[in-house]
């Protein structure tokens, strides 16, 4: 595809800065990877842009290397991972990579980022998860989208560093949708935090039928950071402090519930002798494609939420569970407050305590047909990329 327009009917040049070279994994891509596909899809001028350093005081890069099973000093993994992946998406000339150790520049549209940059009309920093070199601080409206809600906002807190990052944008968005309406008790760090959600790329998720003996599945870190963050008081755990009043569900279900677990420390022994099938995500993520095979062999999701999204009611909805219900597969979730927002019940079945959770297990049993469909008919009308990138872009650019 041959682009030359920037502002032209209403074709914007847009960069999307995240998280795939540096952490190569199935589920993951897929967070970033949809924005730049569904706004490719919109006739959008899009670009895919990554930093070796998350910022600019870094001295060190660090890639994971899922072969290896550890972080290396040599991102080539990650650029065979990136190169395969935007071609299979028919996006392999948009994307590059940028070295800051060794000022050097990777990927197909390396050798003109820069100069794209200067004339970009929108920059998204998805996750917050690069710096903002030079070249980018000319953009008008560079967008800083929060998918951590709670975490990141007590991080700009206590962070000159973070604090910094995010003074660099002109636009502030969270996956944490209560925070805009005031629903929540995430920390307040001075921003106008609008809402905003996970956009899906609807006919890149297949609709197929559940299987009839298929297992609740969920991919998962335990601990996804190394320490807990804590602000005025308020602990804001991880997910391995939301997971334990749930601990015995398998035997008081009598269902197959499993948990695909990511390089973590969780007590697979334990969580084994407790009835979880407990297997290594390695095969589940080891590329975008095996991340949905994993999801369509799945009868439905099953997950708690880091403690931090529950105990401040941020109205956080995982972008992994957004892609199971595109495949039509019915999630069970813990309640974080997403149902402010969005209608629950069929489809979705949020719960708070275990025997919240063992009715939405029979209950889904029980109408697993209509909790299909209307999994995927909440998908199309809550998370379509279609409705949730236009919305985004609009209000990023409003005066």
């Amino acid at each position: 595809m041959n682009w030359t327009c920037a502002n032209r009917n209403g074709c914007l040049r847009i960069i999307v800065l995240g998280y795939i070279i540096r952490m190569p994994l199935g589920g993951l891509v897929w967070h970033y990877l949809q924005y730049v596909l569904g706004l490719a899809r919109l006739g959008h001028e899009v670009y895919y842009v990554e930093d070796s350093c998350l910022f600019e005081e870094d001295e060190y890069a660090w890639y994971y290397d899922p072969g290896a099973n550890m972080m290396v000093a040599d991102p080539t993994y990650g650029l065979k991972f990136a190169a395969n992946t935007f071609a299979r998406v028919g996006l392999g000339d948009r994307w590059a990579f940028y070295d800051a150790c060794n000022c050097r520049w990777h990927g197909p549209a390396a050798d003109r980022i820069i100069e794209l940059s200067s004339s970009a009309d929108i920059l998204l920093n998805v996750s917050a998860a690069n710096p903002l070199r030079h070249w980018l601080m000319n953009i008008p409206a560079r967008v800083l989208i929060d998918t951590d809600p709670a975490f990141t906002q007590v991080r700009a807190l206590t962070n000159s560093v973070r604090q910094n990052l995010a003074s660099q944008h002109t636009a502030f968005f969270s996956f944490g949708e209560n925070i805009a309406s005031g629903r929540s008790t995430v920390p307040e760090d001075g921003r106008v935090w609008q809402a905003t959600r996970q956009p899906v790329v609807l006919d890149a998720w297949t609709v197929t039928p559940g299987p009839d003996q298929g297992k609740f599945t969920t991919v998962m870190a335990w601990e996804s950071y190394r320490k807990v963050e804590e602000y005025g008081g308020i602990r804001y755990g991880l997910k391995s402090d939301s997971f334990w009043p749930f601990v015995d569900l398998p035997a008081r279900s009598g269902q197959s519930l499993e948990l695909a677990l990511f390089n973590s420390p969780a007590p697979r022994s334990l969580l084994a002798k407790r009835g979880w099938n407990v297997v290594d995500a390695s095969d589940a993520i080891r590329d975008p494609w095996a991340y949905q095979s994993y999801i369509q062999e799945s009868r439905g999701e099953f997950s708690v939420a880091k403690h931090g999204y529950v105990i401040s009611h941020s109205g956080w909805f995982s972008e992994r569970s957004a892609c199971y219900m595109a495949s039509g597969r019915p999630v069970l979730l813990q309640e974080t407050g997403f149902s402010d927002w969005l209608p629950g019940g069929t489809g979705v079945v949020p719960f708070t305590t275990p025997e919240g959770a063992l009715a939405g297990i029979e209950d889904i049993h029980s109408r697993y047909a209509s909790h299909c469909r209307a999994a995927r008919q909440i998908a199309e009308e809550y998370f379509d990329a279609r409705k949730v990138l236009p919305s985004l872009i609009a209000r990023a650019v409003r005066p």
